[in-house]
């Protein structure tokens, strides 16, 4: 009787994971292998750009934010700018980024010399991998973060979750204990055994990565899995400010007032650099999407090597005022682990040996999608009914 319920269960399960894995399998393949084009983003769109990324120093200072953006907009048709990224090294080149225009498009930004506002260029590779961001997220659906297409691909994630843990329930071998069983493939099978073997064996290397990939990934989808990741990690006074809608920096009265006055990067600019020093590393002062005056500081300290780790700083553009700094060395374990989400769901927080392991197995998974239909295919042709010879009567007829 348990023998026969083990093997109803089984059947079920792998029911279970051919629907989904012939419903996803294109879907899956193409959020993969988008997301192993961006592993080593950084580190390409760096070297594309090296020529236009860096000047000569010199013995004169450095133009404030405000007065090198007044100079670039005296000398280039460029449409509002929504950041700037200043560096604490005198030979880095400023990074300006621009608003969307009126089409919702965002224009390419550019790399400025920070002693005299001169244009150096433009990123080569940015609108590619802008392109394949949106691609992998948001399938190009229109609306980006706020569209329907983050739902698909965190469906698309939960399925391969109900997949990993289906596989490996379904072949799980008698003699768990050998590591041969369990990641030597039999290279010397042919046919339906081989693809079998394939499917099994590298599913097993890979999985412990597509699970992380998974559970980071569903984060960018539904704001109800993050809300819940966040009470679960985070101090319950930081899990209730970061679960709070966000609010005007302003009241609506004030906010048209504000709205109509230029507001400015060099008051904040000028609060940062005496909270901070010269601590830092490269800092990207954001001005607010909306009405108010409260400019976003993400800084990076010198020796940071990962990209989500850094602090942020949140300060009025007019008074110059520190309305909060949240410095990632204050935060909890569980709250490091919030704020690196998106190097681990890319492996960069295990380095370079981790992004290149998560880059091939995001670039594995067509092998799954192939062997996958192949082993379907393969069963549905031993479970049809033998065809009787041509000519030959059928008893009944």
């Amino acid at each position: 009787m348990a023998v026969r319920r083990g093997h109803t269960i089984k059947a079920a399960l792998l029911q279970v994971h051919s629907i989904a894995g012939l419903v996803l399998a294109l879907l899956l393949a193409l959020i993969a292998l988008t997301g192993a084009i961006m592993s080593f983003e950084d580190e390409i769109v760096d070297h594309l750009n090296a020529g236009i990324m860096h000047v000569a120093p010199r013995a004169a200072p450095t133009l404030m934010p405000d007065e090198l953006v007044a100079r670039l907009k005296a000398t280039q048709d460029v449409g509002k700018v929504s950041a700037v990224m200043l560096s604490s090294d005198p030979s880095a080149a400023v990074r300006v980024r621009f608003g969307r225009d009126e089409q919702g498009a965002r224009p390419a930004s550019l790399y400025v010399d920070p002693y005299d506002a001169s244009v150096l260029g433009s990123p080569r590779g940015e609108e590619f991998f802008a392109t394949v961001r949106k691609l992998h997220r948001w399938l190009l659906i229109p609306g980006d973060a706020k569209g329907w297409g983050r739902q698909v691909t965190g469906v698309a994630a939960l399925g391969l979750i109900v997949m990993l843990i289906s596989g490996l329930v379904l072949r799980w071998p008698r003699r768990a204990g050998s590591v041969k069983m369990w990641l030597k493939p039999n290279l010397s099978l042919g046919g339906r055994a081989l693809h079998r073997s394939l499917h099994a064996v590298v599913g097993t290397w890979v999985l412990p990565v597509y699970l992380i990939m998974t559970l980071t990934g569903l984060w960018y989808s539904f704001d109800w899995y993050k809300d819940g990741v966040v009470w679960l990690l985070s101090r319950p006074h930081v899990a209730t400010a970061k679960m709070q809608p966000k609010m005007s920096a302003k009241p609506p009265g004030e906010a048209g007032r504000i709205e109509a006055q230029a507001i400015g990067f060099d008051q904040a600019w000028t609060t940062f650099r005496r909270e901070e020093g010269g601590h830092f590393a490269k800092a990207l002062l954001t001005l607010p999407a909306g009405p108010g005056t409260v400019i976003r500081i993400r800084s990076w300290a010198k020796e940071t090597t990962l990209d989500t780790t850094r602090d942020e700083f949140r300060i009025d553009a007019v008074s110059g005022q520190l309305v909060s700094a949240e410095r990632y060395a204050d935060k909890t374990l569980g709250e490091k682990i919030i704020a690196n989400m998106l190097d681990i769901h890319r492996g960069a927080i295990l380095g370079w040996a981790g992004k290149l392991a998560f880059m091939i197995a995001a670039a594995l998974m067509p092998l799954f999608s192939v062997t996958g239909i192949l082993l379907y295919l393969s069963r549905r042709k031993l479970r049809r009914p033998a065809q009787p010879p041509l000519g030959r009567l059928v008893p009944g007829e």
